[in-house]
């Protein structure tokens, strides 16, 4: 019974993303078995960077970050990855070893698909490649803007970029047009935008003070004027 519930879930998620949108249904069903599922629970590493797994990993359930550390165990994290998100796809086209670590947010649920069943897939439906390298060309330009703003903005700036960021993705408006997003630790923060926890603790008191960024509850609410104060 949870096989096939997995199955169905795998079937939904792959239907929507975009590497996958020109693949017959037909293709996608037996596609879809091709997918084993496993779990992970908070805090688990899912794979470490210089791994030599080359697998696709899809996020059925749960949250997942991908984040550089080093010698020292301070993280940088590089981006997050929700429920219908994918990820593994840089090892999975050259296969070589995993350029980050992704270590699981939460308790999560993923589907992965080894590479040797995606390249078979790929030469029955190459447009699955062709929308694979477009993803891949966005995260690639996600990933230079944030290069851009460690190079050139301050702290105060690239949190609030962040948080317009997360916003955008994932935010929800309340009555009084602030943006809600999930309230994140400094420690979190810090390794989102490369700055120390002191640096953002006086930064998060600031943008507290001036209401670009207020706490409630669980969440944080973002100003619909915070774009300007960058």
């Amino acid at each position: 019974m949870e096989k096939d519930k997995n199955r169905t879930l795998i079937e939904d998620i792959l239907r929507k993303l975009p590497i996958f949108k020109n693949l017959p249904d037909r293709h996608l069903k037996q596609f879809s078995r091709d997918f084993i599922v496993v779990n992970s629970k908070k805090g688990a590493t899912v794979f470490y960077q210089a791994d030599s797994s080359t697998d696709l990993y899809v996020v059925l359930k749960g949250a997942v970050k991908a984040s550089l550390l080093n010698e020292d165990g301070q993280e940088l994290i590089l981006a997050g990855f929700n429920k219908g998100d994918f990820f593994g796809e840089m090892s999975l086209l050259d296969g070589k070893p995993r350029s980050a670590t992704m270590i699981a947010a939460e308790d999560s649920t993923f589907g992965v698909l080894r590479r040797d069943k995606f390249l078979m897939a790929v030469k029955n439906d190459p447009m699955i490649a062709i929308d694979l390298l477009s993803a891949l060309v966005q995260r690639m330009r996600m990933a230079d803007g944030m290069i851009e703003s460690l190079a050139f903005l301050d702290v105060s700036q690239r949190l609030i970029k962040l948080f317009l960021q997360i916003a955008d993705a994932e935010g929800e408006k309340d009555k009084n047009g602030y943006f809600r997003i999930k309230k994140f630790t400094h420690k979190d923060l810090a390794a989102r935008t490369g700055a120390s926890r002191e640096a953002i603790s006086k930064v998060m008191k600031v943008l507290t003070f001036r209401n670009i960024v207020k706490e409630d509850g669980d969440s944080f609410l973002i100003s619909p004027d915070a774009e300007d104060k960058i």
